[in-house]
């Protein structure tokens, strides 16, 4: 609930409870300022990081925007004019792509239309409907009606292209230098034992090696991104750090 700071709070007050973990992605970090959290990622004992997933930029077939950049040339005419809908609340992350895509193109992101969706389920009649120029979400959310032929993908926003979608260009391919990515990965509590942490962090790193998780990569489109401790917490400080700056320059944070 609230963007997962629910989830969140419980995991900060079970302090040195090695058993609890949470399973978490980039909509947390955002959330914690929107819904003005007390407890934060900062709080937690970083386990790993799992996957990225690519973010995409669609439109309905007929959609005059035939590739990236007249899309582009559009919104940054009249950013108002061109509507931008995703499945995530403002703080989430189809709400931080094109925030930060518009920032990229030299578009002030308070001067975009964005229209909040309760999810993927929400944002797909959106699209398909015309009631948005382009949606923004996780390629996944869309690939059934990609290969139906119902929806078009404009561009990835990840370094490389996505295996599931092989002839769509990245961002950086169409002449945007701009990369996002969603991700997931788990936290425990604060405190907890070394000898806990290393167990979460060894029985992850062996369902890494499986070949049932690789399949769920490939059956998922997900892209591994595994790492574990210090590092993962070195990423969430500059995740949070990220998020709170676009946050900040759009007025839903202090």
């Amino acid at each position: 609930g609230a963007g997962g700071t629910v989830g969140l709070q419980r995991v900060v007050n079970e302090k040195g409870n090695g058993k609890l973990a949470m399973q978490m992605g980039l909509g947390v970090v955002g959330a914690a300022y929107t819904q003005k959290s007390k407890a934060t990622l900062n709080d937690t004992t970083p386990i790993a990081k799992l996957i990225e997933e690519a973010g995409a930029i669609v439109v309905p077939k007929d959609s005059p925007y035939k590739d990236i950049k007249s899309l582009v040339d559009a919104w940054k005419k009249d950013p108002s004019k061109v509507n931008v809908g995703g499945g995530s609340s403002p703080g989430g992350p189809d709400h931080l792509l094109p925030m930060q895509l518009a920032k990229a193109v030299g578009i002030d992101p308070t001067k975009v239309s964005y229209i909040s969706y309760d999810g993927g389920g929400e944002l797909l009649p959106a699209v398909l409907g015309n009631k948005i120029a382009f949606g923004a979400s996780g390629f996944g959310e869309f690939l059934e009606q990609v290969k139906s032929g119902s929806i078009r993908v404009l561009a990835v926003t990840s370094e490389k292209r996505v295996d599931a979608l092989p002839d769509v260009p990245t961002m950086k391919e169409s002449g945007i230098d701009f990369t996002f990515t969603n991700w997931r990965g788990i936290v425990a509590p604060p405190e907890i034992s070394a000898g806990d942490k290393q167990v979460w962090i060894d029985a992850l790193t062996k369902m890494h090696g499986t070949d049932a998780w690789k399949a769920e990569l490939e059956k998922r489109g997900w892209t591994d991104a595994f790492e574990t401790g210090d590092t993962f917490g070195t990423f969430l400080k500059d995740q949070d750090t990220a998020v709170a700056d676009i946050l900040k320059g759009l007025g839903l944070t202090s």
